[in-house]
């Protein structure tokens, strides 16, 4: 399948998609100048890209966008346009959002008055560590 040539107005969608932060704005004469922007991620890294003013439908040379992609972006070219075309977030290795967990004190209790080893109870969804603290206290077990 082959790829559109990558544009200027591309990257920035990329970029506005993703939430990079724009921490320099274009000042002065077109094409000397450009916008920056910067991304956390989660090992600590700070990713800058720059993007040549005006944001038009301008062209990017393959070299300079191999550059971009590898360099500044840190994508490939099917993650770029998967982002660009679907709205869908590059996968950075941000950690998993944690299940709902269970409340200290409902942790406690499990684990000081019913006797259950920490391994048990961190298994449990908060359903099931409820119903067996409540047969606990009805039945004593």
């Amino acid at each position: 399948m082959s790829r559109p040539t990558p544009t200027r107005k591309d990257h920035e969608r990329f970029c506005e998609i993703e939430g990079w932060r724009g921490v320099r704005g274009a000042r002065g004469a077109a094409g000397t100048h450009h916008v920056t922007y910067e991304l956390g991620l989660p090992d600590g890294r700070v990713l800058r890209t720059r993007i040549s003013h005006p944001v038009d439908r301008t062209d990017y040379g393959e070299r300079l966008w191999a550059h971009i992609l590898r360099d500044q972006l840190c994508v490939d070219e099917s993650v770029f346009w998967t982002c660009v075309r679907d709205g869908t977030v590059p996968d950075r290795g941000a950690p998993a959002a944690p299940a709902e967990a269970l409340p200290a004190d409902l942790v406690h209790l499990l684990i000081s008055k019913v006797g259950l080893a920490e391994a048990e109870v961190a298994a449990m969804d908060k359903e099931a560590a409820v119903a067996r603290l409540q047969r606990y206290w009805m039945e004593g077990e």
